[in-house]
């Protein structure tokens, strides 16, 4: 079979697209699925799709966001609507009150519950984190080591009574 478009490579990429309940089947090569990709990203972004989902809040709710205005970069929150990206840092906590609808809407909720992994976890003031299984002790092991190596006594000093604590158990 060969591409709907160019007529002249190989129809590798088969899609379907439903416009307004219709139904067309494409046949593309893989040079014309490309540019049909590229034009689909320029049509509907991530930006769009943000947008769209913030035109979902109540009509009461838009007279107050219209007036909302970071103090850092100026971006109002009918900018951000138009445009689905925010303009700096500060915007996330401007736009709080109104972010934390959208990301429930969109993600099911609007705080983090997924994994970390340990390595990555800090520490609470007072407490070590423990390792799970040997490699674990090795690693602190190694790591007592280069403290001692690049005579960082304090943390040397640390690691040694965390790795005590943990043959303890």
């Amino acid at each position: 079979m060969l591409c709907d478009v160019c007529g002249k490579n190989p129809a590798t990429v088969h899609l379907t697209e439903i416009i307004d309940e219709q139904m067309n089947e494409l046949h593309l090569c893989e040079d014309c699925a490309r540019h049909k990709s590229a034009a689909m990203e320029q049509q509907f972004g991530l930006s769009d799709l943000l947008a769209g989902m913030a035109d979902f809040e109540k009509p009461n709710k838009d007279e107050e966001v219209v007036t909302a205005k970071c103090p850092s970069c100026g971006l109002t929150y009918a900018d951000f609507k138009k445009i689905g990206r925010l303009g700096c840092g500060e915007c996330y906590n401007t736009f709080r009150q109104y972010l934390a609808p959208l990301l429930k809407r969109i993600h099911g909720s609007n705080q983090h519950v997924g994994k970390s992994p340990l390595k990555t976890k800090t520490k609470p003031a007072g407490q070590t984190l423990a390792p799970k299984n040997k490699t674990d002790l090795r690693e602190l092991k190694d790591k007592l080591q280069k403290a001692i190596e690049k005579e960082a006594f304090e943390e040397a000093a640390q690691l040694r009574d965390q790795i005590k604590e943990i043959e303890k158990k």
